[in-house]
């Protein structure tokens, strides 16, 4: 009977964790490139209460007889489905169609990814860089940081549907700046380590980083400026989700309470 306690408990724990999550979603619906999260649940160890053995008429038994322990939460897989494009009055918002990541460098000198586009034009010693809002410089398809040197308007650099930064000549033409904006992709992007601020880092479940524009098996990616890619979480599944989890973790402690009375009934047939 007290493998029903545990087996409880564990279903409280996990679901727990799973509304964890969902609260996580949620919280960030209205968060740039941010991608919801999914949890997913595995049973515990099975006990074996009888063997394969025969009935009283000597006639085998097919299966034996085995009580599961309870369950945990296995993993939280994040799902990377395109979110919406929103509008930006910014110049120097990006959004990625297709599976592509950008790139920024850290102050740690390391390279995240993200799918947050939100970039800005930071002023610097020696003239103009692309960062995104914690200042970290962003990368171009060649891995190197985008930085402009001499006077530029940054409202007038625009973006070509190849992806190459493009400023006006003289007869308000736009001409390639040699600037493309770098796109990377995984094999396993669920495999990716999560950091703060919607940046990824490369972990050996996700696999190295492909750049789009070395790779020619790859499908590219099409960068859009002016817009911005919205969160893909959907706030109508999350409240279902959120409603059925805890209908779950409810379940689970009426298991440990109809337990409690099971045995405090067994403790009181000797009075």
């Amino acid at each position: 009977m007290v493998r029903s306690l545990w087996s409880g408990a564990t279903g409280m724990l996990a679901q727990q964790t799973a509304v964890d999550t969902i609260s996580n979603n949620i919280a960030n619906v209205n968060t740039t490139g941010y991608k919801t999260s999914q949890n997913e649940f595995k049973s515990l160890l099975y006990q074996e209460l009888q063997t394969k053995t025969t009935t009283a008429n000597a006639e085998p038994k097919p299966i034996d007889s085995q009580v599961g322990l309870g369950v945990r939460s296995s993993s939280i897989t994040t799902i990377f489905r395109q979110g919406a494009f929103l509008e930006s009055a910014s110049d120097s918002s990006f959004a990625i169609d297709g599976k592509g990541f950008f790139a920024v460098k850290r102050s740690d000198g390391s390279t995240a990814y993200t799918r947050n586009g939100d970039f800005h034009w930071a002023t610097t010693t020696t003239g103009l860089a692309l960062t995104d809002s914690d200042g970290n410089a962003v990368l171009d398809s060649q891995g190197r940081e985008i930085k402009l040197n001499g006077d530029y308007t940054t409202s007038r650099i625009t973006l070509s549907q190849e992806g190459d930064l493009c400023y006006p000549d003289e007869k308000n033409n736009p001409r390639s700046m040699g600037i493309k904006i770098g796109a990377w992709q995984f094999n396993n992007p669920a495999g990716l380590e999560k950091l703060s601020d919607s940046l990824y880092l490369v972990s050996d479940a996700s696999g190295e980083a492909m750049n789009e524009f070395t790779n020619n098996n790859l499908d590219k990616s099409r960068v859009v400026q002016g817009y911005l890619e919205g969160s893909n979480v959907q706030l109508a599944d999350e409240m279902v989700n959120l409603i059925v989890a805890q209908r779950a973790y409810e379940a689970n402690s009426r298991v440990i309470t109809t337990t409690d009375t099971m045995m405090q009934q067994a403790n009181q047939l000797k009075q």
